[in-house]
């Protein structure tokens, strides 16, 4: 089995995005997404950078953040995820430990 990967450039993820070319730029200049290319113009963007630039923006409008506060939060986020997860199996090591 092929897992399909998805590249979009500028245009086409701005409208699958549904944001200006301006706010994908300014996300870029952050680290928030890192596309693939030098210049705007060349850059190449997968699936998953369409849903983190959709939440960065939400992000930015909802809390009303700078971009390094959204980039920041962004961090903050995957690393909560990221300890949840290690958290859960953990939690399951130690039921099966106590089990035995």
């Amino acid at each position: 089995m092929s897992t399909l990967i998805v590249q979009l450039d500028m245009q086409e993820f701005c409208e699958v995005a549904e944001l200006p070319a301006a706010y994908v730029i300014e996300i870029v200049e952050h680290g928030i997404l890192e596309p693939q290319g030098v210049q705007p113009r060349d850059w190449r963007f997968n699936d998953v950078e369409v849903a983190l630039a959709k939440r960065a923006a939400k992000l930015r409008h909802d809390l009303d953040l700078e971009w390094e506060g959204v980039a920041l939060a962004l961090d903050l986020l995957d690393e909560v995820r990221q300890l949840r997860a290690e958290n859960q199996m953990l939690k399951q090591r130690l039921g099966r430990l106590l089990l035995d």
